[in-house]
């Protein structure tokens, strides 16, 4: 009797939408694991793969007078030649100028911002309205210390020496150059080939995404470059008419750091206002700090989405986010990286979404009956 009402019961059954949710489950997992993989397999190779991202800028520089060069019909290797020759003489020469005036006050920077520091320090200790003392600002510089060391660290988790640090760098160095010049030289080859291997009706659309990811690192690369410049002019004439020293080195401190967006930004005006603390006071300072926050609300509101245009049409709170997750799976590089990174692939994203809808388009007038004749 049990026997034969066991049988007569149907088959227990999952709620589809618990299927659905554990197929999906599983495919998220299988995902996770694959881009983990990745991203360990990206920082077990990260000099090569900074190396390679170097060379990929250096040839995005270098396009138009390469593309110039081309069309005239100069072959190739001697295009990338004449590309790399003339990138190494601008160098040269910016260096000639620049460098033996800048580097006796760059040497001074690090013991200026060290006493703007003990400056603030003993300001919050003696003078401020906070009940902080000595050893809770010892306790903090520590651990300020420790999160500095930590975003240097490689992905073994290990401090790399200098000595390997430096290797590293020149080998790093060498292959950027060597990749930039069979990007410069081989570039449309290597393009041709790619699109090649896409199926037929694809080709359109990867030539699209492609060429929309060369704009957009180009526009960034354009963009940052000009509001670099335009901050580090105003903060350096700021810092000299308020009569601080080392008005150069943190010009050039602030061209750099405008390629990392928002944090640099912030870096680099309170390099700034350090600066101005150590060697003119609290009142210029405080008028440095204005100057530094008006520049960047300036060029946030009105000189960035001219200069960039669609390039970086990304919301603060994701170019925060990236530079954030940059910095903790990379370190610095990643940091570096990450608002690029981001950028290429939001546009690519955006351009493989229009080329389907156009697909789709084409696919439905080729499949709706002909209009009837008038």
């Amino acid at each position: 009797m049990t026997n034969s009402t066991e049988a007569s019961r149907p088959p227990t059954r999952v709620h589809p939408t618990v299927d659905r949710l554990a197929a999906y489950s599983w495919r998220a997992i299988v995902i996770t694991i694959v881009a983990l993989g990745i991203l360990w397999l990206l920082g077990q190779l990260w000099v090569v793969v900074l190396a390679l991202v170097i060379a990929l800028y250096l040839a995005r520089a270098l396009d138009a007078p390469a593309r110039w060069l081309r069309q005239r019909g100069v072959r190739p290797a001697i295009t990338a030649t004449i590309s790399l020759l003339a990138l190494f003489a601008g160098l040269g020469v910016v260096g000639w100028l620049i460098v033996p005036r800048v580097a006796d006050e760059f040497s001074t920077l690090g013991p200026t911002l060290t006493e703007a520091v003990d400056d603030v320090e003993r300001w919050i200790v003696e003078d401020s309205p906070f009940d902080v003392s000595r050893a809770d600002l010892d306790d903090l510089r520590a651990e300020a210390g420790t999160a500095v060391s930590g975003a240097l660290r490689s992905s073994s988790d290990s401090i790399v020496s200098g000595t390997v640090a430096a290797l590293e760098g020149f080998l790093g160095i060498i292959l950027a150059i060597f990749a930039t010049f069979f990007f410069l030289k081989d570039g449309p080859r290597f393009q041709r080939w790619f699109v090649g291997r896409v199926p037929a009706h694809r080709r359109d659309v990867t030539q699209r995404m492609g060429r929309r990811a060369w704009a957009t690192l180009g526009g960034y690369l354009r963009g940052a470059a000009i509001l670099g410049l335009v901050e580090g002019v105003i903060i350096a004439i700021t810092l000299t008419l308020v009569g601080a020293k080392l008005a150069i080195p943190v010009a050039v401190l602030t061209f750099a750091a405008a390629f990392i967006p928002i944090v640099g930004a912030i870096a680099a005006g309170l390099i700034a206002v350090l600066v101005a603390l150590a060697t003119a006071g609290f009142g210029a300072a405080l008028v440095v700090a204005v100057v530094a926050l008006v520049v960047q609300q300036l060029d946030n509101d009105l000189l960035a989405p001219v200069i960039y245009g669609r390039a970086l049409a990304l919301h603060p709170i994701i170019i925060l986010f990236a530079v954030v997750i940059g910095g903790a799976l990379f370190g610095i590089g990643g940091t570096i990286l990450a608002v690029p990174v981001t950028a290429v692939a939001v546009n690519v994203a955006v351009e493989a979404g229009i080329g389907r809808g156009s697909a789709d388009e084409a696919g439905a007038d080729a499949t709706r009956p002909a209009d009837p004749p008038e």
